[in-house]
């Protein structure tokens, strides 16, 4: 008789224990479905699947995984980052899961939450950029430390290479008289093609000082020297860059004014200084995809051949995309051009528009492969006074390279660049190849 009672009591709950088990069950199905979806690429699906089931399991580790995994890949970079924080609370250590936190941190532009990570977590979320060519595009002024604090990086960096071409000049000694019926000209050995080995050293810094939410002071700093062995010492250079200018940001945009100057010195003698202005607005989509837009004007002077003065103006712009694999690729267009400042000096300015593109994949966790191109068209303004031709190049450039990280800090770059000038000018025309192998430290 009490046994026939308690088995009327315990009925119900076993049936309510036995309904759990199979709700559990089916929602276990449930996930591995959603896991199976993401691996065939169907994210978006993955996560509609995931969803109505995330008020009932949210603080589930299988699940919240799960659902981190699905969100990130479908573009809900807000849920996946509620997800992902609710796995780090049940799994504090879970090193996985903090760096799937970083992403979708990043995602949404929070580099403060990615800075609140463990520093080797910091280190794996992104590969290290292909060098100066992606950090023009991506991360001058440290643009990803939306919401940050003021920062001042920099580098040192040396290196050696072989230049094919120190002085861009023709490779061929005889040119073609402008004169009808007469010989061709012969270039003095000195104005040929003059290859030779270097060694190059090079220092930048890059800072932002915040006022306030909005505006902060940015500047950037580099100065560079080369040094040629042999025949081609004659072409040591160096070279002094700087900014300065005001930032505003809200939301997703950007806006910076900055003043530049530079300067130039060929063989130890001052060869040209510039001055100018620089306007650039930057639009973050995301923590992966910008768009980039700048205006420029400056003034180029030669102390020493002032006819060769002018006003550089050029406008352009860019996008850049940071893929989820850690490749980056980025694409520009612009235009302008260089007006004499001499009278009659026409032949020594030029309208131009050029194209640039470029990308990084990573090899292995401390190896990444970059490439870049570039192409430029020059159209001068008169007649060349001496070849009786009216000056326009074609600018190719094309670049191949590796980017090691042996340790935190450091980079190794071996870099192969070769540039060809189709110039309607014989003394312009020219080709260069330059190989080149540098060592980086950040700090």
């Amino acid at each position: 008789m009490y046994l026939r009672i308690w088995s009327q009591r315990l009925l119900p709950w076993c049936m309510a224990l036995g309904g759990c088990l199979s709700c559990g069950a089916w929602a276990d199905d449930v996930v591995q479905q959603a896991l199976a979806l993401g691996r065939q690429g169907q994210a978006m699906q993955a996560f509609q699947l995931l969803d109505p089931l995330e008020s009932e399991r949210a603080g589930d580790p299988v699940f919240d995984a799960a659902m981190g995994d699905a969100a990130h890949a479908a573009g809900q970079y807000t849920r996946a980052i509620m997800a992902r924080e609710r796995l780090l609370a049940a799994q504090p250590g879970n090193q996985q899961a903090q760096v799937a936190l970083g992403q979708s941190l990043q995602a949404v532009g929070d580099r403060r939450g990615v800075l609140a990570l463990p520093s080797d977590v910091q280190a794996a979320l992104i590969p290290v950029d292909a060098g100066h060519t992606l950090d023009q595009f991506l991360y001058s002024y440290d643009r990803q430390e939306y919401g940050g604090r003021s920062s001042l990086k920099g580098y040192v960096e040396l290196g050696v290479g072989h230049d094919s071409n120190a002085n861009a000049a023709p490779v061929v000694g005889d040119l073609q008289s402008p004169v009808p019926g007469t010989p061709p000209w012969t270039l003095l050995p000195e104005a040929l093609a003059t290859s030779g080995n270097y060694v190059v050293a090079q220092a930048g810094l890059r800072g932002r000082a915040v006022l306030n939410s909005r505006w902060s002071v940015v500047g950037t700093a580099i100065g560079a020297t080369r040094h040629y062995a042999g025949q081609a010492d004659r072409f040591d250079h160096t070279a002094l860059d700087g900014t300065l200018g005001m930032a505003w940001r809200s939301e997703r945009h950007e806006l910076i004014a900055s003043a530049q100057g530079s300067y130039y010195a060929l063989d130890g003698a001052r060869l040209r200084t510039m001055g100018g202005v620089l306007g650039e607005w930057i639009y973050r989509m995301d923590g992966f995809r910008q768009w980039g837009s700048f205006v420029q004007v400056l003034e180029v002077r030669y102390p020493m051949q002032a006819l060769r003065n002018v006003r550089r103006s050029v406008v352009g712009t860019s996008y850049s995309h940071l893929f989820r694999n850690g490749s980056s690729a980025y694409a520009g267009l612009y235009g302008g051009r260089e007006q004499p400042q001499a009278s009659g000096a026409d032949p020594l300015g030029h309208r131009l528009w050029g194209l640039r593109a470029g990308g990084q994949w990573p090899l292995a966790p401390q190896w990444v492969a970059f490439a870049s191109a570039d192409w430029e068209h020059r159209r001068y303004g008169g007649q060349d006074p001496f070849f009786a031709v009216t000056r326009s190049d074609r600018q190719a450039q094309l670049a191949l390279g590796l980017s090691w990280t042996p340790a935190p800090g450091w980079r190794v770059t071996p870099q192969w660049m070769v540039t060809r000038n189709a110039s309607a000018l014989p003394i312009t025309d020219y080709e260069r190849r330059v190989f080149s192998i540098t060592v980086r430290r950040e700090f």
